[in-house]
């Protein structure tokens, strides 16, 4: 015990919150969890309310000379073994502060943590910003909480760049993090990253379709979507289908790793960024070495990457990747024009063929109740797809999707719709999440 758990122990005791029987017992699993404080157990337990808590550190506060409202505390309220299976070792410790936001946003079901100076603790859930603490951030208790669930390797790479996209895990919790430097100091938000991997079914996706695209042996196949919009989701519950489904040597390329996966019939290899590569096109080059079935690339980035991806796809690889566009034909143009424009009439040619499909992704707040609902823009390669693309008519893409219903391909707006008349989501939400916004311009927010 260290002098500030000689403190609780004594408080608590003279104050009569616990009683001695109480305190072996606290003291007992203490012994056996190395790294928690007394007080944090006490919390656990519910012997210490939460303002017991908050009185007896500032009572040591004010013993230990330190001064009060800095934000600065001797120990934290909450303070959790940390161990992160992704990569990397990671503190013993984290703030308990930050734990208990993490504990929060799990149990609210929250999507994201957002840490960010001069601003309230805040969590997004189902789209919207709610706040999880009255008062403010300062610069000091920002860095301090973001710098709490670093170990020293990744903390010195963020003071050295000035950012850091990583994963912690906390338990058999998981995040994807993301720190920067801004102007007011340091600012962080963290990803819940859900335990379960879901089905196609439970996601709002036709399964069907997905498992047919997942049968293939080689091919390309994009998620795409706004920021937030599931792409993650939707790309491990695929990789769940071929797992289950054949013995494959699926290898994933990410920044950072996500969902972690356990064999079933297929083997994993996981690499993150930095951590284990310098970049996806030097990883996906070595990947090709690697006798590899299906290969993931969490984003195609830049044309070197999208390169080796159509390549791969076209050399015996079943590719699956992500890309941050919003309809099928506004994700082949924005892959297209990657390349140099002398290379562009090549790569339509070899996109014809590699690609097998393209699932564009929204996600869109029900209109009663809580959670959002996941409108899904579906292209499948048939032949009259890929002379399309070859011929780089693209703006008729639409048309064949709408009479494609049968083979599983839909358009965005026809998601939407059938969204809205099962009364699943608003008309004025609808009016936000269409392509074509006509039919729902009664819905239209009114002007002041």
């Amino acid at each position: 015990m260290d002098a500030f758990d000689v403190f609780v122990e004594k408080i608590s005791l003279h104050n009569k919150l616990v009683n001695s029987e109480q305190m072996e017992q606290a003291k007992g699993f203490q012994v056996q969890n190395p790294g928690i404080a007394l007080i944090d157990v006490l919390f656990r337990a519910r012997l210490l309310k939460k303002e017991h808590v908050d009185a007896i550190h500032e009572s040591y506060r004010r013993q230990a000379g330190v001064a009060a409202g800095t934000g600065s505390q001797p120990h934290s309220t909450s303070v959790a073994p940390v161990a992160n299976v992704a990569a990397g070792a990671v503190p013993t410790t984290i703030s308990g502060r930050i734990q208990r936001y993490f504990e929060i946003l799990k149990n609210a079901n929250g999507s994201d943590l957002h840490l960010v100076v001069n601003c309230p603790p805040l969590m997004r859930k189902d789209g919207r910003f709610l706040q999880l603490d009255p008062g403010v951030l300062g610069a000091k208790d920002c860095e301090a909480l973001l710098m709490s669930v670093l170990d020293e390797e990744r903390r010195q790479r963020l003071l050295k760049q000035q950012y850091l996209d990583t994963s912690l895990s906390l338990g058999q919790d998981r995040y994807r993090v993301c720190i920067l430097k801004q102007k007011n100091g340091w600012d962080g938000s963290f990803r819940l990253i859900k335990n379960k991997l879901m089905t196609p079914n439970e996601l709002g996706l036709n399964e069907k379709v997905l498992m047919e695209l997942m049968g293939y042996h080689q091919g390309l196949v994009l998620v795409t979507g706004p920021s937030g919009c599931g792409k993650s989701t939707t790309v491990a519950a695929m990789l769940e289908i071929v797992n289950r489904a054949r013995e494959c040597h699926i290898i994933t390329l990410e920044d950072p790793i996500e969902y972690v996966f356990t064999s079933v019939k297929s083997h994993f290899s996981q690499r993150q960024l930095i951590e284990h590569t310098a970049s996806f096109s030097a990883a996906l080059r070595a990947a090709l070495r690697e006798d590899p079935d299906v290969i993931m690339i969490g984003e195609l980035r830049d044309f070197e990457t999208a390169s080796l991806a159509i390549t791969a796809a076209e050399t015996g690889h079943l590719v699956i990747s992500t890309l941050h566009t919003t309809s099928a034909i506004r994700t082949i143009s924005r892959l297209i024009d990657m390349f140099p424009a002398d290379q562009r009439q090549q790569v339509r040619m070899m996109l014809s063929e590699a690609m097998r499909g393209i699932v564009c992704q929204k996600l869109i707040p029900m209109q009663s109740g809580p959670g959002r609902a996941l409108a899904a823009e579906v292209m499948i390669n048939t032949p009259a797809v890929g002379s399309l693309v070859r011929k780089e008519q693209y703006l008729q893409l639409p048309s064949v999707l709408q009479t494609s219903l049968t083979k599983g391909m839909r358009t965005m707006d026809m998601s939407v719709q059938e969204l809205f008349k099962a009364g699943t989501i608003s008309g004025e939400e609808a009016y936000f999440a269409a392509e074509n916004q006509a039919p729902y311009l009664q819905f239209a927010p009114k002007e002041d």
